[in-house]
């Protein structure tokens, strides 16, 4: 285990009720896939016993009724509780893969990985582009491409290694359940949508690197994942559900990523519910459509929350009116809170800009992302990430969504 990854953790076990003076002192990045694992099952009521919550459910609140906790010994148990709700009631429960079921090698700077599963096999491969020097470097794992729909300028020229998720390998865009190459080997689970296939696969790749061990030439403890639109939400859970991310960076993500489901049943022509995408969710999440989404335990601020206390940036595009980028809005600053109270604020920002096309990343958000990456693949703390921009929502009133908010800036 690293070194540093067990003093910040030292740190951790002591550290109570931060304030916002308190900062760094906490861990950017875990030695586990998710160290929420152990905690209690909570109850999962059915649909017809769910109450009415009409604003975005409050990320520190007890599933068992006994209150609220803002103390940070009390996050991992938080995380836990989140993701049951959100794997019960939205996207299946990602499949859990022991180390020794895996196999791994780096042939010709690609990496294969062998994952053995009652009998079956699926294989992974991704190609590995190394900048100059000898490492280890850090990296950045693209969704679909090797720094999704960054360029690659802004991780190769930085010394960090870009290697894409080449996501049909575990499940395609438009799955059909029961054929996905994953369903091999968990055919008990061809309920799950893709958002928690994908990030099973992202995953294995890093698994993997940590079997290599040196000889991949990878930093494991500064590992970025990226993506744009449907892959923008692919890397929003990738990183919510694997605790070895340092850094998230979400672009364009829209409905079913950051976007709140209960904020976009308010708008437009818009990502909701009952017109998403179903080969990415469960398909029982239907229900919650239209007037039901106030039943949903858990809204999608909480799954940025999830990346708490790790980093996570957040780009938006207010040219397409699907993205529904008010919705983002209102769940950005939400989930910050979390970020906020721990007194870590700087580590989650997010930037809306418009006047550019579908993931491609304008001029005036490069200083955003490349400050980001800077401070937490390459460990300059000295450089600024409190960006929260976006000015054409600066009449939108996102407290009204919050009432558990304590914070008034």
């Amino acid at each position: 285990m690293n070194k540093s990854i067990v003093a910040a953790l030292s740190v951790v076990m002591t550290a109570c009720n931060l304030s916002n003076g308190s900062v760094d002192d906490l861990p950017l990045v875990y030695d586990r896939e998710n160290s929420a694992d152990t905690f209690p099952v909570i109850d999962l009521p059915p649909f017809d016993s769910l109450p009415v919550v009409r604003h975005l459910p409050d990320p520190f609140l007890w599933a068992d009724g006994s209150g609220r906790s803002v103390d940070f010994n009390d996050w991992e148990r938080h995380r836990s509780e989140i993701l049951q709700r959100l794997w019960h009631y939205e996207t299946g429960v990602k499949p859990v893969a022991s180390p020794d079921s895996i196999d791994a090698r780096i042939m010709a700077d690609t990496l294969f990985v062998d994952v053995h599963e009652r009998g079956e096999v699926l294989t992974l491969k991704s190609p590995i582009r190394y900048p100059e020097g000898e490492g280890p470097f850090p990296l950045v794992i693209g969704m679909g491409f090797p720094t999704g729909s960054l360029p690659e300028e802004l991780f190769l020229d930085n010394g960090i290694a870009v290697m894409p998720f080449v996501f049909p390998q575990v499940m395609s865009h438009t799955q059909i359940r029961g054929e996905e190459p994953i369903n091999r080997l968990y055919p008990e689970n061809t309920d799950i949508g893709a958002y928690s296939a994908w990030p099973w696969g992202v995953s294995r790749l890093i698994d993997a690197l940590e079997k290599i061990g040196d000889e991949s030439r990878i930093d494991l403890t500064h590992i970025a994942v990226t993506g744009c639109s449907f892959a923008g939400k692919m890397a929003l859970f990738s990183g919510a559900m694997d605790e070895r991310i340092t850094l998230t960076i979400a672009q364009e993500p829209g409905g079913g990523g950051v976007n709140a489901w209960r904020v976009s049943e308010t708008l437009g022509n818009v990502e909701r519910v009952h017109n998403t995408n179903y080969a990415w969710f469960l398909e029982s999440m239907k229900q919650f459509g239209d007037t039901n989404v106030s039943l949903l335990p858990v809204d999608h601020h909480e799954v940025a929350a999830l990346i708490a206390p790790r980093a996570l940036l957040l780009l938006g595009n207010t040219d397409y009116e699907w993205l529904a980028d008010e919705s983002g809005y209102v769940s950005a600053n939400a989930a910050r809170e979390v970020w906020k109270t721990f007194g870590i604020a700087s580590r989650m920002g997010y930037s809306i800009e418009g006047n550019h096309m579908h993931c491609q990343l304008p001029e005036s958000q490069y200083p955003e992302v490349e400050a980001f990456v800077k401070r937490y693949l390459l460990g300059i703390d000295s450089i600024d990430t409190n960006v929260t921009r976006a000015p054409m929502f600066a009449d939108v009133n996102w407290r009204k969504w919050t009432p558990w908010v304590q914070s008034e800036d």
